[in-house]
C-alpha cells in the first residue's frame, strides 16, 4: 500500500533581484554582444574586478554602469571633471587633499581691496579741540563726555563739521578710532535742528534717521552709544534685528521713534509687513560697509536706501574702505567728502603684534597658557564647533570661559558678553561674527587661535584691543606650513613682525569625574 504523500512545508517565495529581471528581459542580441565583450583581451589601462587600493587593501570595481551610454563620460572628461572635496572632513583622518599646483593657487586678491581715494587726515587733527568747537550743542557734548570721551579723535574732528553741513561723508579709521560718535553726534544734532524747524513729534511718527549695521552685536553696540546722546535732547531710538520676536520691535515702531538702528534683513522684513516706513528718513548711516559687502547685504542695503528720502544725507564709515562698496557710493553718495586717518600704522599704534609658530599637536596647550595670563583675553576661532570645544577645554582646566558665535540665541550672546564686560570671566572664545560687534575697552590680549583668511579679518580682530589709545597685544598662532600665507596677509595689513617658534609644557591629564 503506497505511503500517503506529505504536505509540502511552506517556504517564502524567492525574490527575483533586479539584476536577474534585467538579465531575463535582455534581448538575445545584447547577450551575444556581452559575450563578445567579455571574450576580448583587457587593455593594460583597464582595471580588473579587484583593484589594489592605496593602503594595500582591495576594493571592488564595477565594469558596467547603469548609466546610459550616451550619458557616460569618457576618460578624459572624468579627469577634467571637478571633484568636490568635503571641507568639513576631520583633520585627523587618513584622506588627504591633493596638493594644489602653484599655477592653480588663487593669488592674493589685490583688485578687490583697492582703496578709494580719500583726503588724508593727520592723526593729531583733534588736539586742542573740544566737541563744542565742532558745532555740537551743550547737551550733546555733555552726553558724549559722560561716555568717557573728553576730546575728539582725529576722525571725529574732521567729519563732524562736514556732516553737520548736510554733505555726504565717507570715513575710514581703524577700530577704536571713534567712528560711532563721528556719525551719531552729527546725526542727533541735525535731527534736533529739523525738530526746531517745525517737524512734529506725534505718537506713531515715522523715523527720520536710519543706521544700518551688518550684525546684531554691532547694532546693539551702536545703540549703547547713540541712545544716551539722543535721550539728552528728547529723541528716541529702537533696535531692529533678527533672532528675537517681532512683537516688541513692532510695538516700539507703533509708539513712534526718531532713530532706527538695525540689520538689513529685519528692516526689510518690517518694511514688507508695512510696520516700518522709511520714506521720511533724511539721514542714513551705513556702518562697516565693507562687511556688508562680504555678507551679501549690498542689494538689500540698496533697496532700503531707495525707499528713503531722495534728498537725504548718507554717512558711510568703516575700518576698511575699498572698492567693494563702490556701487553704493556711486548711486547714493554723489560727490562725497572722503576722509582717511593717516599715520595709523604699526609704528604709531599702541598694539603689539606677534606671530607664534607652534606645533599643531601643542596648540591647545599654548592656548591654555595664554588663557592663564593676566587681563581679559579674546580668542578667535574659524568655526563655531571649535569655539565651543575650546571653551569646554578651558573650563575643564579650571579657567572660566564663555563663547560667542552664530549658533547662540541673542539672549545667550548678550549674557556671555556681559560676563566678560563685568569681569566674571576673563576669557571669551568667539568666531568672526563677533569681530565687529564686541565693544569691550579693557581687552588686554587678542589670540587668533585660527589665523584669519584675509587681511580685513585681521584688522577687525586686532581692533578689539588697544582701543582709545590703550595698549594691547595681538598673538596669532600658526603652523610652519601656513606661515608663508600669514606673512603675505600681514603685509597687506601693513604689519611686520618676526616669527617666533613657541612650545608649551605638556598639561597633566585630567582625572575622570
Amino acid at each position: 500500500m503506497p505511503s500517503p504523500k506529505k504536505a509540502p512545508s511552506w517556504r517564502p517565495p524567492k525574490k527575483r533581484t533586479s539584476f536577474q529581471d534585467q538579465k531575463k528581459r535582455r534581448p538575445k542580441s545584447h547577450a551575444l554582444a556581452d559575450q563578445a565583450q567579455s571574450g576580448r583581451r583587457r587593455k593594460p589601462s583597464e582595471k580588473s574586478d579587484f583593484s589594489e587600493s592605496r593602503d594595500g587593501g582591495s576594493t571592488r570595481s564595477t565594469q558596467r554602469s547603469s548609466i546610459p551610454q550616451h550619458k557616460r563620460r569618457t576618460g578624459a572628461e572624468e579627469r577634467q571633471a571637478p571633484r568636490h572635496h568635503d571641507a568639513r572632513a576631520p583633520r585627523g583622518g587618513h584622506t588627504q587633499r591633493a596638493p594644489r599646483r602653484e599655477s592653480q593657487r588663487k593669488p592674493a586678491s589685490v583688485d578687490a581691496h583697492q582703496r578709494l581715494e580719500a583726503t588724508p587726515v593727520a592723526s593729531d587733527a583733534g588736539e586742542g579741540l573740544e566737541f563744542g568747537d565742532l558745532g555740537l550743542g551743550e547737551r550733546i557734548t555733555e552726553a558724549i563726555r559722560a561716555q568717557g570721551a573728553t576730546t575728539p579723535f582725529a576722525l571725529q574732528a574732521v567729519t563732524i563739521p562736514v556732516a553737520l553741513s548736510g554733505r555726504h561723508v565717507l570715513g575710514r579709521g581703524r577700530t577704536g578710532s571713534g567712528k560711532t560718535i563721528a556719525f551719531s553726534a552729527p546725526l542727533v544734532e541735525r535731527l534736533l535742528r529739523l525738530t526746531k524747524k517745525g517737524v512734529k513729534r506725534a505718537v506713531g511718527r515715522a523715523p527720520r534717521a536710519l543706521i544700518l549695521a551688518p550684525t546684531r552685536e554691532l547694532a546693539l553696540q551702536i545703540d549703547r552709544t547713540v541712545q544716551p546722546i539722543a535721550r539728552s535732547v528728547g529723541l528716541f531710538t529702537t533696535q531692529v534685528y533678527g533672532g528675537v520676536p517681532l512683537g516688541r520691535q513692532i510695538g516700539a515702531l507703533e509708539r513712534g521713534v526718531d532713530i532706527v538702528i538695525g540689520t538689513p534683513g529685519r528692516i526689510e522684513d518690517l518694511m514688507a509687513r508695512g510696520k516700518l516706513d522709511v520714506s521720511e528718513v533724511v539721514i542714513s548711516v551705513i556702518d562697516e560697509a565693507d562687511h556688508m559687502s562680504e555678507l551679501g547685504f549690498i542689494e538689500p542695503v540698496g533697496r532700503i536706501l531707495r525707499a528713503t528720502s531722495p534728498e537725504g544725507q548718507r554717512l558711510l564709515f568703516s575700518a576698511t574702505l575699498d572698492a567693494g562698496v563702490a556701487d553704493i557710493v556711486a548711486e547714493f553718495l554723489p560727490n562725497p567728502a572722503v576722509f582717511e586717518v593717516e599715520g595709523e600704522n604699526q609704528e604709531t599704534s599702541s598694539i603689539d603684534h606677534q606671530v607664534w609658530v607652534v606645533d599643531q599637536r601643542q596648540k591647545r596647550d599654548v592656548v591654555l597658557e595664554l588663557a592663564q595670563g593676566p587681563g581679559k583675553v579674546l580668542m578667535f576661532t574659524r568655526t563655531r564647533a571649535f569655539a565651543e570645544d575650546l571653551t569646554d577645554y578651558l573650563d575643564d582646566h579650571g579657567i572660566p570661559a564663555v563663547s560667542l558665535h552664530g549658533d547662540l540665541n541673542q539672549a545667550r550672546r548678550t549674557r556671555n558678553l556681559e560676563k566678560l564686560t563685568s569681569g566674571r570671566v576673563n576669557v571669551l572664545v568667539a568666531t568672526d561674527v563677533a569681530a565687529r560687534g564686541i565693544h569691550v575697552d579693557d581687552i588686554d590680549t587678542v589670540v587668533q587661535v585660527d589665523q584669519p583668511d584675509d587681511f580685513k579679518s585681521y584688522v577687525h580682530r586686532a581692533g578689539r584691543t588697544g582701543r582709545a589709545g590703550r595698549e594691547g597685544r595681538v598673538i596669532t598662532l600658526t603652523t610652519r606650513s601656513r606661515s608663508r600665507r600669514l606673512v603675505e596677509l600681514l603685509e597687506q595689513a601693513g604689519i611686520s613682525c618676526e616669527l617666533e617658534e613657541r612650545s608649551a609644557k605638556p598639561q597633566p591629564a585630567l582625572l575622570p569625574a
